[in-house]
């Protein structure tokens, strides 16, 4: 029974190494480089780059758009569209996590 154990832990021994090499590889989910060139820890289903892609996209847009006209346009144009998006929003939180 102890030499069982033994050769376990010997057998994950041998393959920590090689584990922390690949979580070290942003491929496979691992760290990514900061640009300062620091390793950053990868989190959840996003990514760095795309958070800060993003963002950018997000505060161009918003310099050179009319927010408010878009949202005007967004507005429903009837009371059964408006009734359709409240249920599209019901639909849609009913599925989520997050808030209901």
């Amino acid at each position: 029974m102890n030499q069982d154990r033994k050769s376990r832990q010997q057998s994950q021994q041998q393959q920590q190494p090689q584990q922390r090499a690949q979580s070290q590889d942003p491929k496979k989910g691992g760290q990514q480089p900061s640009p300062e060139g620091k390793p950053q820890q990868q989190m959840g289903e996003g990514s760095y780059e795309g958070t800060r892609d993003y963002n950018q996209r997000t505060e161009e847009y918003l310099k050179s758009h009319d927010v408010k006209s878009d949202a005007e346009a967004a507005r429903p144009r009837s009371e059964q569209e408006a009734r359709e998006m409240k249920e599209a929003e019901r639909e849609g939180r009913s599925h989520s996590k997050g808030e209901h």
